[in-house]
């Protein structure tokens, strides 16, 4: 199952891996195809036919290919593929360990050019390293693998060559080459099936296995595949599925009320749920790894933007108060300084707030506009802070939980997670409107402590703008009426669009009745 990793779009797939099935001899058509494309899909489930099978063919019974025409329903965020390659037992030279090794190459490299890969290698430590680079990028993006009816060892006394020639004789008339052949390359097999359990625990494993015999030649009936033969000795993070079908049909769904359909529907649908959160962790982890062996540090840069945020197109005035505000603000942020804009309504606060952060928008990685009306719509900035976040850091698991998390209490407390990290220091937040705070004697149930909603380290920049005298956090500076006459007559003059007008003796003594 592949959980598309953010940003690049990659998938992080769950190769369902299927053994056999019947078919009889005819071209096959090989490679990937899509079989339902997903409703902005968050993940692929690859399906891989075994011997004599077939892309299609495999998958249907009674013209319902259950891949395609039921299981794109119960998981839409899913895009469905199917991959065909030449399985075909009959040409006894093809069935060697060498042969079975260019299919798995081959999967891999259809799987990156199907998912758009390319981008996403830069971020392998392998990168460097030719062909190696998609086998990694693959294995890092598969979260889980269902195995149907795979015969990963012989059992009860059967050897694997033996068990796989039974398999086999379902589907034809097997010969003494054949036998040889897979006599020969079943010690092979046993030496990948080593190799699996080893990495198990990266992966999620389901071992589909049939609860019914097979009906074979002379009436006879065996259990193809028991459970003891389908589930990998020592592997972790697996569990055997029983599939109520023999081995022809335990892949073959013909509706929804199938027991088998069900089990492997329940068992993918958990796959598709747990995938992509799994797969982003993997990759975050991965993009830190590298960024440890380049020594290089995290970046908490975000773009300046003030959208949505009302401001004059010419705010002219208060140099004192910006000075004072950027005099307060002296250092990297390593140490928590908060500046508080304490005047009347309609002042200008605000306006003496965006314009700041505007002159000083590159001493800063990061600047996030929050307005504090009140506790909710406080809140609700704070989602749209984890909402611009993610689409910035679209790797990063935890802005991705931030920004998908259906309690917003969980979101806020995510982004003051992101804002508490150790290198994360340059930002600054603006709580604008923090008119009605939590005081002694303030009774009013929609007042609240803005102090709730800082980080929890004591770091970076902190500005508040507020109506109220009784607030005192950090270093005050107070927003009074204009001074300065010059100012004002500023103010007229681009609100008017005329010049000159400081030389118009009725307009000074217009100004000066203001400050009277």
């Amino acid at each position: 199952m592949d959980a598309f990793r953010p940003k690049y779009k990659e998938a992080t797939s769950l190769p369902i891996k299927v053994a056999f099935s019947e078919s009889t001899y005819e071209p096959l058509p090989y490679g990937l195809i899509v079989l339902a494309e997903g409703l902005d899909p968050t993940l692929d489930i690859v399906a891989v036919h075994g011997l004599n099978g077939h892309h299609e063919k495999t998958w249907t019974t009674n013209n319902v290919n259950w891949l395609r025409d039921l299981l794109p329903s119960d998981i839409p965020n899913a895009r469905i593929l199917s991959w065909g390659y030449d399985a075909n037992t009959h040409s006894t030279y093809q069935i060697s360990g060498q042969y079975l090794y260019d299919h798995a190459k081959t999967l891999v490299s259809d799987l990156c050019l199907k998912r758009g890969l390319t981008k996403a290698l830069i971020h392998s430590e392998a990168a460097r390293r030719g062909a190696l680079e998609e086998h990694r990028s693959i294995k890092l993006s598969t979260y889980g693998i269902l195995f149907m009816g795979t015969p990963h060892q012989g059992g009860s006394g059967v050897h694997l060559g033996e068990l796989m020639l039974k398999v086999a004789s379902i589907f034809m008339t097997a010969d003494d080459k054949i036998l040889k052949h897979l006599e020969r390359d079943s010690e092979w097999l046993q030496q990948q099936l080593g190799q699996y359990a080893p990495i198990s625990n990266d992966f999620v494993t389901k071992f589909a296995y049939e609860m019914f015999p097979t009906r074979i030649a002379l009436g006879k009936e065996i259990m193809v595949v028991p459970q003891a033969s389908a589930v990998v000795p020592g592997a972790t993070n697996a569990e055997p599925v029983a599939i109520p079908a023999d081995h022809l049909n335990m892949v073959k769904f013909a509706s929804r009320q199938n027991g088998g359909y069900e089990k492997v529907s329940g068992h993918l649908q958990l796959l598709a749920e747990e995938a992509p959160e799994a797969i982003g962790a993997r990759w975050e982890e991965q993009d830190r790894i590298r960024k440890a062996q380049a020594n290089v540090k995290e970046d908490f840069t975000v773009p300046f933007s003030l959208s949505g945020i009302p401001e004059a197109e010419n705010f002219v005035g208060r140099k004192q108060e910006l000075a004072k505000i950027k005099d307060e603000f002296q250092g990297d942020g390593s140490q928590r300084t908060v500046v508080l804009l304490h005047g009347l309504g309609g002042i200008g606060k605000t306006q003496l707030a965006v314009t700041f952060v505007k002159e000083h928008r590159d001493t800063y990685s990061a600047i996030f506009w929050l307005n504090g009306k009140n506790e909710d719509t406080l809140k609700q900035s704070f989602a749209v802070m984890a909402n611009r976040l993610y689409k910035e850091y679209p790797y990063s698991a935890l802005l991705r939980t931030a920004a998908e998390a259906k309690d917003v209490d969980q979101t806020v407390g995510i982004i003051r997670q992101w804002l508490s990290a150790k290198e994360n220091h340059r930002w600054m937040l603006v709580f604008d409107n923090i008119d009605n705070p939590k005081l002694p004697g303030n009774e009013d149930p929609q007042a609240y402590d803005v102090r709730l909603y800082f980080p929890e380290a004591h770091q970076g920049s902190i500005l508040i703008t507020t109506r109220s005298s009784r607030l005192k956090i950090g270093k005050v500076v107070s927003v009074q009426k204009l001074v300065d006459i010059r100012e004002s007559i500023a103010i007229l003059t681009s609100m008017s669009g005329r010049v000159n007008l400081d030389r118009g003796i009725h307009i000074v003594v217009l100004v000066q009745g203001f400050y009277n």
